[in-house]
């Protein structure tokens, strides 16, 4: 299958693709952080070109909860980030599949088909992710872990904050190229 991952510069889920067999290829206005198949640009430009699944990470920066306390200054940040969250969940692709925490999708667009939870996969760490799914399964846990702590939530600030904070968790990687692939 052709399997487009956008807004991905870690590489983690194009590559869980690519280990099933997949033509996988991520795209991100950023370069890629591990060597493999990436577009640098936007991904607006590639939607058209034939591929089979979309699993998007769209920036939550201007719609996750935890920044509800800027919205009203960021009114048209937040109108932009959920006019390019439609694109992606309208893209004329078969299967599509968009990532983002809890937040203002679910209000002004439509609530989510899953949340998941790293420790859900393998990881002892709590941070909850809503998925949008169309034409793919929901997501079955592959590894509970019991002892489960606010590593995210409680990270320190930095300059890469909210790189790490954006990285998808290798475990919840891995189910995706396992149950979608």
């Amino acid at each position: 299958m052709k399997i487009l991952v956008a807004c991905e510069w870690s590489g983690r889920v194009r590559d869980a693709f690519i280990q099933k067999g997949h033509d996988a290829v991520s795209c991100d206005f950023l370069p890629s952080d591990s060597p493999g198949p990436h577009i640098q640009g936007d991904v607006s430009n590639y939607l058209k070109s034939g591929w089979n699944v979309l699993v998007a990470f769209p920036p939550c920066t201007h719609l996750a909860v935890s920044g509800a306390r800027w919205w009203a200054q960021r009114q048209q940040e937040q109108i932009d980030a959920l006019a390019f969250v439609n694109l992606l969940m309208t893209a004329p692709i078969e299967k599509i599949a968009i990532e983002n925490p809890i937040g203002k999708i679910s209000t002004a667009i439509r609530k989510p088909d899953q949340i998941i939870q790293p420790w859900q996969f393998g990881h002892g760490e709590t941070k909850a992710t809503c998925l949008w799914l169309k034409g793919l399964p929901k997501l079955h846990p592959t590894s509970i872990v019991t002892g489960r702590e606010h590593r995210i939530h409680e990270m320190p600030p930095s300059k890469n904050r909210s790189r790490l904070r954006g990285i998808t968790y290798q475990g919840i990687a891995d189910a995706m190229g396992d149950q979608w692939g």
